[in-house]
């Protein structure tokens, strides 16, 4: 008896004596609650129905780009100082207002990790006025919102690294020389010509495709040369019941539905690509983001991207995201895994 009450005041002192962020304090820490993508708000009641509360609701209810139908950056509940209790803090996406003249000079932003719950992200807008707060938001709402998209992408990174599709990364590796981790329900696979489809088998609502080509000039990651190679790849490849069936990048009065801008993966040079798909001749299609990324060791460019199709149900805003992280863990002949930390800049 005496030796397991020996054991327990050992593991006693070392849960207690842990540091802050440690491996057990991460294993003795709550999980957090709410969902990806859904936000808490601590924030006066009064102050959140004036102009400064109001301006940070619509940045954070704001479209998603790229999507068929308008759908919100987060879902957003609310509380105020006074009830943000134990309950409250364990959330997993946390933003705290905290508007006063006496403590504050100019408005910052400050963020704190795992502080009662994990995985969490608490950020905090430090600020000596509202008409201050209002402005800082309405200028920097796109910075807010890609902390915390970035913050859930990494999450699904992490889960992917656990749980990811074999059978896309042997694929990848076989066909490209390249790794990259897909969502685990994609394991049907159709191959062509320097490219590959999978899908689910069981629901074709999650899609991920690679290509390459010759990589010949430097000037080509424009949205017109995207889409002429990305068309001529998908009507090679992924064709419809009929002849006249292809999937193609949507055009509409004159104009491709896309939208491009330059991002770092692996601490190199992306072109991120968003964008709708259709089946010409037919009603079929959905959203897409591309990463275009150049295989410096082959000369080749290579081409991964995420489509849905999830025809009569509005929500896809998570399922692109799932497949965006994919799109992150991608890593080309030569390179090395990044770190957690590293994988999306947060």
């Amino acid at each position: 008896m005496k030796k397991y009450l020996g054991i327990i005041c050992l593991v006693i002192i070392a849960l207690t004596g842990c540091k802050k962020g440690s491996k057990i304090e991460q294993f003795v820490m709550p999980v957090s609650s709410g969902r990806p993508y859904e936000m808490l708000v601590v924030i006066d009641k009064a102050m959140y129905e004036r102009p400064a509360g109001q301006v940070l609701k619509e940045v954070l209810i704001s479209d998603v780009p790229g999507l068929p139908q308008p759908e919100p950056q987060f879902r957003i509940s609310t509380c105020p100082p006074s009830g943000f209790d134990r309950t409250f803090k364990i959330f997993r996406n946390i933003i705290v207002v905290d508007v006063d003249e006496h403590r504050y000079t100019q408005t910052k932003l400050k963020y704190n990790r795992d502080v009662n719950s994990t995985p969490q992200m608490i950020l905090t807008i430090q600020s000596p006025s509202e008409s201050e707060f209002s402005d800082y938001v309405y200028n920097h709402g796109d910075q807010i919102i890609n902390f915390f998209v970035r913050t859930e992408l990494n999450r699904e990174i992490v889960r992917l690294e656990k749980d990811h599709s074999n059978e896309v990364d042997l694929m990848a590796n076989k066909m490209f020389g390249c790794n990259i981790w897909a969502p685990s329900d994609i394991t049907a696979i159709k191959e062509g010509e320097n490219f590959f489809w999978a899908s689910s088998p069981t629901s074709n609502s999650l899609n991920l495709c690679m290509y390459s080509y010759p990589y010949t000039r430097s000037d080509i990651f424009t949205d017109e040369y995207f889409v002429q190679k990305r068309d001529s790849v998908m009507k090679r490849n992924i064709p419809g019941e009929r002849d006249s069936m292809w999937m193609a990048t949507q055009f509409y009065r004159g104009k491709y539905l896309v939208e491009s801008k330059h991002i770092a993966v692996q601490n190199t040079f992306t072109q991120e690509v968003r964008g709708l798909w259709e089946m010409t001749k037919d009603n079929m299609g959905g959203p897409f983001i591309s990463h275009v990324r150049v295989d410096t060791v082959n000369h080749k460019v290579i081409v991964a991207e995420g489509f849905v199709y999830l025809p009569n149900k509005p929500k896809k805003r998570d399922l692109m995201r799932k497949l965006e992280s994919s799109l992150y863990t991608l890593l080309l002949p030569g390179e090395k895994r990044a770190t957690e930390e590293e994988q999306i800049e947060e």
